[in-house]
């Protein structure tokens, strides 16, 4: 059973981009419907990074980013507290 999908054009463009494109790589016609139930099929797999694409926060950092920005990080040996951060920017 078919169900049509309403899209906005730019949407139907990258669309119809994809598929000429694996028309080229690939040697062999595919339908849009063909394409958009492989890309359902692969967020299905990847729920987490789909849901985490409609977050307004950043998304985490993988291992290896997170372990990069640490590496510049350097301990003063002072302890820092809430009201001392307050005290430094509010005064």
């Amino acid at each position: 059973m078919a169900t049509s999908v309403k899209m906005d054009e730019g949407t139907k463009s990258d669309l119809e981009e994809l598929q000429a494109e694996i028309r080229l790589k690939v040697g062999k016609q595919v339908t849009q419907q063909e394409i958009l139930a492989r890309i359902v099929a692969h967020a299905v797999d990847s729920k987490t990074d789909l849901i985490d694409s409609f977050r307004d926060e950043m998304p985490a950092l993988d291992p290896s980013e997170r372990e990069a920005f640490h590496q510049g990080m350097i301990s003063s040996g002072v302890k820092t507290s809430e009201s001392d951060i307050d005290e430094e920017l509010y005064g």
